[in-house]
């Protein structure tokens, strides 16, 4: 897990450059084989791994995960994006990958834009 707000921040702000940058298309080695947003970044853990080697805990999204999903097998995609409480795993559930990368990058951006000011405040991980 990341271990100090900037790391987060930088880890964050990495995810969302990603996203924006079409990141998750199809690969170009597979491209039979959908992505799934989170999972197949180079910000997980897991990357490029065909089973989960690292447990999911040790995550710098971990934080963000409710209780009840965090025994999940991609827990990070139960993360609420917005007040309506859309996740990953709703909005692909439902078909829906463009609203998906959407809440995704507007959630990316409010959370790295209230841990900017937390680090300017001096506030620590933990307070998260």
């Amino acid at each position: 897990m990341a271990t100090n707000l900037n790391e987060i921040i930088e880890q964050l702000k990495l995810e969302r450059d990603i996203l924006r940058d079409g990141g998750y298309g199809r690969s170009v080695r597979t491209p039979w084989k959908p992505t799934t947003l989170f999972r197949d970044s180079v910000t997980c853990l897991n990357f490029g791994e065909t089973v989960k080697k690292h447990p999911c805990n040790e995550c710098l999204l971990w934080e963000w995960v409710p209780e009840g999903h965090k025994d999940a097998d991609i827990p990070c995609h139960f993360i609420p994006l917005n007040e309506s409480g859309d996740t990953i795993a709703t909005l692909e559930e439902a078909n829906d990958r463009d609203r998906a990368e959407q809440a995704l990058l507007s959630w990316l951006e409010g959370t790295i834009a209230h841990l900017e000011e937390m680090a300017r405040r001096g506030e620590r991980v933990g307070e998260v």
